[in-house]
């Protein structure tokens, strides 16, 4: 009689702890891969990134050898080539020859702006060992340098020039322009309240090529402008405009004779119209 059964719902008690293991039969410890292929490719690279920074970093600031060509970009390069400068005067120095180290003041602000740019690389990468080194025996090299002597030759003092003293009768007008124009900004004011429908024109008395500054508004409103020049049977027109509020600029006389400005009012309501002038004209014509 067989005594033996399944009771339904009863455990089985397994009778050895089984190890689990992948696909490949690779043991696993917390799903870290443990097989010397990835410790390998691990190893390689650490190796690699050890020997570019050898390359890209150290081997350019301390020796100013480049090999692949990015010290020169990251100015590494040039540090190294000045500390080896450095080292050679040192040793010159100490041979007797009487060589003193000297450097440049522009050289001493490039390494001190190189320095910031690897402190700020260094502080986003973190800067190896080596290149920290680096960078403190080149502050101290640059500290240890003496400054050089300032020059206390006193500079010559330039001869006036000669000026050319113009005419009483020119030289009183010139002052007296100057003086209206400093105090005021400008040498004529005038302003004009026009009707609806009503005009009125002011000229500059000019000279051709004389230049005349100008600013004229409508306080508010606008108005049709027509700025133009005649004399001498010429006639020009510079400039055309309606409905406009003011304007500012310069007036260039293209020939002898009266430059300037007609407004029109082309409103239901009355305009005031102030202009200022200043600059190269004999005089005003206004009504």
């Amino acid at each position: 009689m067989n005594t033996k059964s399944n009771i339904p719902g009863t455990p089985q008690t397994p009778l050895r702890a089984e190890r689990r293991t992948n696909q490949s039969g690779a043991g696993q410890l917390r799903g870290v891969e443990a097989t010397s292929g990835g410790l390998i490719r691990s190893t390689l690279i650490a190796s690699g990134v050890a020997v570019a920074m050898l390359s890209v970093v150290y081997l350019p600031a301390e020796y100013g050898i480049d090999p692949t060509g990015f010290g020169a970009v990251l100015g590494l390069t040039e540090m190294g080539q000045i500390k080896q400068q450095l080292y050679a005067e040192a040793e010159a120095d100490e041979a007797g020859a009487g060589a003193v180290a000297t450097l440049d003041p522009v050289i001493v602000a490039r390494l001190e702006r190189i320095e910031a740019q690897l402190a700020s690389i260094g502080a986003v990468i973190g800067a190896p060992a080596a290149l920290t080194e680096v960078l403190d025996q080149t502050a101290e090299a640059v500290a240890a340098a003496p400054a050089p002597e300032p020059d206390l030759a006193p500079a010559p003092i330039p001869a006036p020039e000669a000026v050319a003293e113009p005419a009483p009768t020119e030289a009183a007008a010139a002052v007296d322009t100057a003086v209206t124009e400093a105090t005021s900004g400008w040498r004529d004011e005038v302003s004009y309240s026009l009707a609806p429908g009503e005009g009125i024109e002011v000229k500059l008395v000019m000279q051709e090529g004389q230049t005349a500054r100008f600013e004229w508004t409508a306080n508010g409103s606008v108005v049709n402008y027509d700025t133009h020049g005649d004399g001498n049977g010429q006639k020009v027109s510079y400039e055309q405009g309606r409905g406009v509020p003011e304007q500012a600029g310069e007036l260039t006389a293209a020939f002898n004779g009266n430059h300037g400005w007609f407004w029109r009012n082309r409103t239901n309501a009355p305009v005031t119209v102030t202009l200022r002038t200043a600059g190269d004209y004999a005089e005003m014509k206004a009504p």
